[in-house]
């Protein structure tokens, strides 16, 4: 049998008695399906910016990650792979019954419509019926409306999109507002934003429901960050204006 030296007991005992450090907590993942400046490569993006702000109110490190498809960011975040979805439309839980809203909305979208050799008011899709009008395939804010308009254009993907716009191919081409604004600016096509928005949406943020207990705190701080000005400071800092 080995024999310790008192000294050694010692030593063991103190460290059977000395409290364990705690293990950091990973931050919490909340997705989107939605590009810059939403989210961008540098982490100054809208969401990059926001998401970590309103979290830290409450005492909970959390990071916005972007997805590629938008259908596997929803997925992930229903199953708990993900912790929420940063920005998204009203009702999801319907159909996504895991995931809980936070009643804070964090932005409008506005989807709008873009043109390079025209400048009109968009008072509603009845004003687009005299021109050819291209939007992405599947984006049903326009396909219910334009469905019986009589020169459309359907593309893949928002390059696509606005590389029709700048080769005049299309005379408007329709998109979400600070998405196409960062598309038009980083590609230095000459293009005007029309208004009025032709739909605004409000969008809210999502939290897996075993992050439930932080509901009401969540929505609390970002009403809380819009009346302190550190909303707006962050809204001016990451989306670009025409």
């Amino acid at each position: 049998m080995i024999k310790l030296s008192p000294l050694w007991l010692a030593a063991l005992a103190l460290c059977l008695l000395a409290p364990m450090r705690p293990v950091a907590a990973e931050a919490l993942r909340i997705n989107t399906g939605v590009g810059a400046p939403y989210i961008q490569a540098d982490r100054k993006g809208f969401l990059d910016l926001l998401v970590p702000e309103i979290f830290r109110r409450v005492g909970v490190e959390a990071e916005a990650v972007g997805y590629a498809a938008s259908e596997r960011a929803m997925v992930n975040a229903n199953n708990g792979v993900d912790d929420g979805m940063a920005m998204r439309i009203k009702g999801l839980e319907a159909i996504y019954p895991n995931l809980l809203r936070v009643e804070e909305k964090i932005i409008d979208n506005d989807f709008v419509a873009y043109s390079i050799r025209h400048d009109f008011k968009t008072t509603g899709f009845d004003s687009l019926k005299p021109f050819q009008v291209g939007y992405i395939i599947g984006w049903k804010v326009f396909e219910a409306p334009l469905h019986s308009a009589p020169a459309i254009t359907l593309v893949q993907d928002a390059n696509q999109l606005f590389t029709l716009l700048d080769k005049d191919r299309a005379d408007v081409v329709l998109f979400e507002r600070w998405q196409g604004n960062w598309l038009v600016r980083e590609r230095k096509i000459p293009a005007r934003l029309l208004l009025p928005p032709l739909v605004t949406t409000e969008m809210y943020m999502y939290l897996h429901k075993k992050h439930a207990h932080l509901l009401g705190r969540v929505a609390e701080a970002l009403r809380a960050a819009k009346a302190d000005g550190s909303y707006q400071r962050i809204h001016e800092q990451s989306l670009p204006r025409l």
